[in-house]
């Protein structure tokens, strides 16, 4: 048997961090929502980090950060096969070069 795991809109989200700010306590709010207290947390910290793109998408929207080491990720990947290949080739060319 697999659990479903709740979905929350974008909406949903803001207004719940809303009820927050307008002073209602994070507890009382999570009880009310169902939610549990660390969640709300984690929307606000997401919110303020990302304030333009917070809650975009399914869950599989990038982040600045994740973006950027995804790129460090490859450039450093493509740094390693360049480098081999240079050594390959020069290699090769060594061998030509000692051939009569």
């Amino acid at each position: 048997m697999s659990i479903k795991r709740r979905q929350f809109t974008q909406e949903f989200k803001i207004q719940v961090l809303r009820e927050v700010e307008a002073g209602k306590g994070i507890a009382q709010t999570a009880r009310e929502h169902q939610l549990h207290p660390t969640l709300i947390g984690k929307w606000r910290k997401q919110r303020d980090t990302y304030p333009e793109t917070a809650f975009a998408g399914n869950g599989s929207a990038y982040t600045r950060e994740a973006k950027i080491a995804e790129l460090e990720r490859l450039i450093g990947q493509l740094t390693v096969e360049n480098a081999f290949l240079k050594k390959v080739l020069h290699k090769l060319e060594v061998r030509e070069g000692e051939k009569p």
